[in-house]
This record gives structure tokens, C-alpha cells and sequence, in this order.
């Protein structure tokens, strides 16, 4: 008798690798294993691939037909002409390359040059604006690069390079999703722009070849099928199966609001991030500074914990008697305020209290991504409802202020590993052949919220826009 059919999930994230062996056909998690990356801002990709093989030893991958790799965004690994690792990969959170980006920017022509270009413009977190970084600061180690490679292409051609450490020149592959956090791709057109290479380093590369959604990478010695990966935002998405309609708010230590939308972006202003998603559509984004971290903040102010900040904000009222956070603790990028700080407006003697304190934390936190949320409005998004995930997702007190300062029905997914849930259903469905990550079942949620009756969320915003106007005019 046959056994299940098994696929695997790699999430190759800034701090870790998680991977799941996953039942494709019941979608039950099998196994599952884990194991640390080194922190910091750059990093040898050596370490990815040794915290990949930790984390699948003892047989984890026993029985694996197929396995996907989801990874973090942007970073910059540079090879040289024999495929060795020039120097340690920039992460998307090393931000010495901010003035780059500034510099390309304007020598592009400005922000709506850029968005039309390759749909996004430049910040520090692009691999864009680390290879002119490079180009400007250790001009040796760009003279010497001839290939440039994402985390995530990375793995899959050590996961199919055998043995060897180095990649053969040609051989790396990709996909449009993490192609699109370049820099130098377009989703619109759905080609690299070399001319863009060349504004940033100065020279010509070889990039990876860009797979469809369904395409096998390849194979590796043991036989498993490799899919072809993409970036973790990306594979978010398939993790959680949404679709048209459904925004996800990520609350985790910065926010990130994101969507599948049919339509390239186009945003001249820089804030919404035009990415393509894994499946052949698109996946607008925005990221923010503040978000779990507003709230760990607040209750350490206040002496307590999360769960005690989640009891003094549900003790507390809609709109918290008056008082408002603008919750720009470390300054912002939605809107694009670096220099900011937060904000405590309305105080009186009634409403210093430790519960309308903490009430304002969560409306303040809330409001900052709901201007992600209008961002994608704006992009031409109708959102039916708002997928709720991150550690701060699981607050009773933002469940429930959640649905009425963002205006529509708010799910909360359970709690799981869904950037590797997406690799494997890529590589689901590369196995399958048919071209949909859907081969393992759909996520079940376990809570909806809908927006109270009222205008409670309304007056919040309002409140919070005013704030947002005096401190910050034209934001």
C-alpha cells in the first residue's frame, strides 16, 4: 500500500529556517524542524545552507517528493565568475544602502520614473539599491561580481548542486514574485531591466533565469523535485490561500500590508510596493515601522505585559475618551516620516488612565496600517475583508477595534508557519502539475470579526488623521 504523498516547506527567513513536511493530499503537518541563523544585517549564505541541513537531519525529508523554498526578500548575494560568494549576502534590513537608493532615485528621473519602470521605487531594503552600495564602497568585491542572487535562489541551487558550494554561471533560476523585489524587474512587462543593473553597479551580471509559478527548478541527486521558490511575502500569501478581496495585515515587529490584485501597481509616491505574487498575479505591499512593537512599548510604560495591556484596553472605551496616538516610535515609513517620533494628544485629567493609555496604543497602532490599507485602495484594491496575522493578531482587544477602524470583516487565521505552508503547496503543485497551490487544503480561520454598528471606527480615524495632519502636514 502507498503512503502519503509528501511535500516540504522551506521558510529561509532573517532570523531562521523552519521547514514542514506536509501530507499533500490531506494537508496535515507531518514533521517539522527548525534551526537559527546568525543575526546581523549581512550574513555568509553558508549559514542559510547549514541551518537547512540541521533543521532536515534525523530524516526529516524521508519520503519528500517535492520541496519549494520560501525566502526572505531583497537580500544580495554576489558570485563571481566561478559561483563563489563574494562577500556576506545584504539583508533586506541592512540599511547602510538608504543614500543609494536616494541617489537612484533622482538619477532616474524621481519616484514615478522608478514606478513605472519596475513598478516600486527604491528603498534601502532593495537588492537595487545595495548593489550601487557596493559599486560605491568596496568597488573590489563589484568588479569581481558577475552574478547576482537572491537568498532563495541561492538554496535552490545548492539544493541542486549537490555537494558543490558553488553555483554554475547560468544555471540559477528564480521566480516573478522575488524577481520583483529587486529592483530591477518588472512585473508590468515581465522582463529584468539590465540598463537598471548597470545605473546601480556599473557593469553588466548574469541573473537567474525567472520560472513560472508551476515550473520545476529542477531535480536533486536523491530525486526530490524541486519547485521554483519564491520570496516570503510570496509565499505568504499561498500559505494563506487568499484571494481577490482579502488584504493581510501582518502584525509582527514592523507591519506589513499586503494583497493579490490582478492589475500591476503603479505608485508614483513610493508607498505601495508594486510586487508580483507567485502565481502569475500581483502583490501590492506596503510595510511599516510601528506595529506589535507600539504595543510592547506601551505595557511596559505602564508596568505590565501583553496580556495585561490587552485587559486595560478592552476596560477602556471606542476612541479612549479622547486621547490618540500617533504611534510613530521609530519614526515611519507609511508615511515616509524617518525622522518621526509618537505622539500623545488629548490628554486630560480624566483620561490618564492606564486603560485609555493602553486603548490608545492599539487604536494608534491600528490606524497607522488602515493608511496602509487606503494605500492599496488607491491602487485600485476593494477590500471584502481583512486577514489578521502575527503575534499581536492573537490580542483580544485588537480583534476587536481591528474591524471597525479598518471598516470591513477581520479574520484571524490560526497561528502557523505560513511562509513554509506556501513552499509547500508550490511544491504541491509542481508535483501535480497543474499549476495551482491549492494541492494542500485550504486555511481554516478561526475567528471573523465584523465591524460594530456605529461610527465609532470612523470618528477614530478621523481623530487620528487630524493628529497625523497637525504633526505631520501633507502626510
Amino acid at each position: 500500500m502507498n503512503g502519503p504523498k509528501l511535500v516540504a516547506g522551506v521558510d529561509s527567513s532573517t532570523q531562521s529556517t523552519k521547514v514542514l513536511v506536509i501530507d499533500a493530499d490531506s494537508g496535515e503537518t507531518v514533521r517539522e524542524g527548525r534551526a537559527p541563523h546568525p543575526d546581523g544585517t549581512e550574513v555568509d549564505p553558508e549559514h542559510w545552507w547549514q541551518a537547512l541541513l540541521s533543521a532536515t537531519s534525523g530524516g526529516l525529508l524521508d519520503g519528500v517528493e517535492a520541496i519549494g523554498v520560501g525566502g526572505q526578500q531583497h537580500g544580495m548575494v554576489a558570485l563571481d565568475e566561478d559561483g563563489n560568494v563574494v562577500r556576506p549576502a545584504l539583508l533586506w534590513n541592512d540599511n547602510r544602502s538608504a543614500g543609494s537608493a536616494a541617489d537612484l532615485v533622482e538619477e532616474l528621473g524621481g519616484k514615478a520614473a522608478w514606478a513605472d519602470a519596475v513598478g516600486s521605487v527604491p528603498v534601502s531594503s532593495f537588492t537595487v539599491s545595495k548593489l550601487r552600495w557596493m559599486a560605491e564602497h568596496e568597488p573590489e568585491s563589484a568588479s569581481r561580481t558577475s552574478e547576482v542572487l537572491l537568498p532563495h535562489d541561492w538554496l535552490n541551487a545548492r539544493l541542486l548542486g549537490g555537494s558543490s558550494p558553488e553555483v554554475r554561471r547560468g544555471s540559477a533560476t528564480t521566480d516573478r514574485g522575488d524577481a520583483s523585489g529587486t529592483g530591477y524587474w518588472s512585473p508590468r512587462t515581465g522582463e529584468y531591466r539590465p540598463d537598471l543593473v548597470q545605473l546601480a553597479l556599473g557593469h553588466e551580471i548574469g541573473l537567474p533565469r525567472v520560472l513560472a509559478a508551476d515550473a520545476v527548478a529542477g531535480t536533486t541527486e536523491g530525486g526530490v523535485v524541486v519547485s521554483a521558490g519564491t520570496g516570503d511575502n510570496m509565499a505568504a500569501a499561498l500559505g494563506l490561500g487568499i484571494g481577490l478581496g482579502d488584504i493581510v495585515v501582518s502584525l509582527g515587529t514592523s507591519g506589513t500590508v499586503f494583497a493579490v490584485h490582478d492589475q500591476p501597481s503603479n505608485d508614483g509616491s513610493g508607498i505601495v510596493a508594486g510586487f508580483a505574487d507567485a502565481t502569475g498575479r500581483f502583490l501590492p505591499l506596503i510595510a511599516t515601522l510601528n506595529a506589535a512593537r507600539v504595543l510592547t512599548t506601551t505595557a511596559n510604560l505602564l508596568g505590565t505585559d501583553f496580556a495585561g495591556l490587552d485587559r486595560l484596553a478592552l476596560a477602556s472605551v471606542p476612541g479612549a475618551h479622547g486621547l490618540s496616538l500617533l504611534p510613530y516610535l521609530d519614526g515611519e515609513r507609511t508615511p515616509n516620516l524617518p525622522a518621526a517620533t509618537g505622539t500623545l494628544s488629548g490628554l486630560t485629567r480624566a483620561n490618564t488612565t492606564p486603560e485609555d493609555l493602553a486603548r490608545a496604543a492599539v487604536e494608534g497602532m491600528l490606524c497607522g496600517l488602515a493608511d496602509g490599507i487606503d494605500a492599496l485602495v488607491s491602487q485600485g484594491l476593494e477590500p471584502g475583508r481583512v486577514l489578521l496575522i502575527g503575534g499581536a493578531a492573537r490580542s483580544a482587544a485588537v480583534q476587536q477595534v481591528a474591524p471597525d477602524v479598518f471598516g470591513v470583516p477581520v479574520a484571524v487565521p490560526a497561528p502557523g508557519e505560513y511562509v513554509a505552508l506556501g513552499a509547500a503547496r508550490q511544491a504541491a503543485s509542481t508535483l501535480a502539475g497543474n499549476g495551482k497551490a491549492d494541492a494542500v487544503r485550504s486555511t481554516a480561520y478561526d475567528v471573523v470579526h465584523e465591524p460594530a454598528q456605529g461610527d465609532h471606527g470612523a470618528e477614530i480615524r478621523a481623530s487620528y488623521r487630524t493628529l497625523r495632519e497637525t504633526m505631520h502636514p501633507g502626510s
